[in-house]
């Protein structure tokens, strides 16, 4: 396991990544690379220091892991994606929500950044457990013809943590699963299993006649205790006109489940 990229915009709620980061980083027995790309505010002498303590006064709360710091000065996503291509395996950061400040780091913004980032991201929020042993990993099935970075991030955390990953697909009523899909859903079995890590499948009935996908997955995470929920930030063309409001729904979920994702 490489390094681990673990981005802050020095608040407090940026600490929750950081600490789930040192978790993964101290269970992969790997570094993490901390970085904030300074804002405008931040590009005087007296913004830089007091960038910088803040910065120290965060990397003090990692205590497993060994940690190097970055600044960096220019748009945020451009800047972050062009860290992630640098050798790192994993990217870890926290969400303000929907309701963030749009120049914070990780305010609605957040699905423009993961769909940017070069490796998988695991995107949790000020509300995520403490403490997660990421027993299941909820993989919701999706038609992409590229999901081979998913099955990636997925099966690093579920080898180190020994999950069960429930390949989850809703059936609508009246509705049948596209080709794409369900050979998607197979490719995933199939994946996963040689890669030695347990499967469940569930085909759950859906409710009611809605075309979105982010509620009932975010109740099924939230119902088997789920340490995870695996999405692509990119859209499928099955659903790409409903896609981003769906997506950031299950970043942003009421519950706070951490939601590992790829493009």
């Amino acid at each position: 396991m490489n390094d681990i990229l673990c981005p802050t915009d020095l608040s407090e709620t940026s600490l929750h990544g950081l600490r789930y980061a040192d978790h993964l980083a101290s269970r992969f027995a790997s570094s993490i690379s901390l970085l904030h790309v300074m804002g405008k505010k931040e590009l005087t002498e007296e913004g830089r220091s007091n960038a910088k303590d803040r910065m120290e006064q965060q990397r003090s709360q990692i205590t497993k892991s060994p940690t190097v710091v970055h600044f960096r000065e220019g748009d945020f996503i451009s800047e972050i994606a062009d860290e992630s291509r640098k050798g790192h395996s994993l990217m870890v950061c926290t969400t303000h929500g929907l309701r963030g400040l749009r120049q914070s780091l990780f305010g609605a913004d957040i699905l423009k950044l993961v769909r940017h980032v070069e490796v998988p991201t695991l995107v949790v929020q000020a509300k995520s457990p403490e403490q997660n042993s990421f027993a299941v990993i909820v993989m919701p099935v999706a038609a992409h013809p590229d999901i081979e970075h998913l099955l990636t991030g997925v099966a690093l955390l579920a080898k180190t943590f020994g999950s069960t990953v429930h390949v989850y697909q809703l059936v609508r009523p009246g509705e049948s699963p596209s080709d794409e899909l369900l050979a998607n859903k197979a490719r995933m079995v199939e994946w996963l299993g040689k890669e030695g890590i347990a499967v469940k499948t569930v085909e759950e009935p859906s409710t009611s006649f809605s075309v979105g996908f982010s509620w009932p997955t975010i109740d099924y995470a939230k119902r088997v205790g789920a340490g995870c929920i695996a999405i692509m930030s990119v859209a499928s063309d099955e659903y790409r006109y409903i896609a981003d409001a769906e997506k950031e729904r299950l970043l942003t979920n009421e519950p706070g489940i951490p939601v590992l994702c790829a493009k």
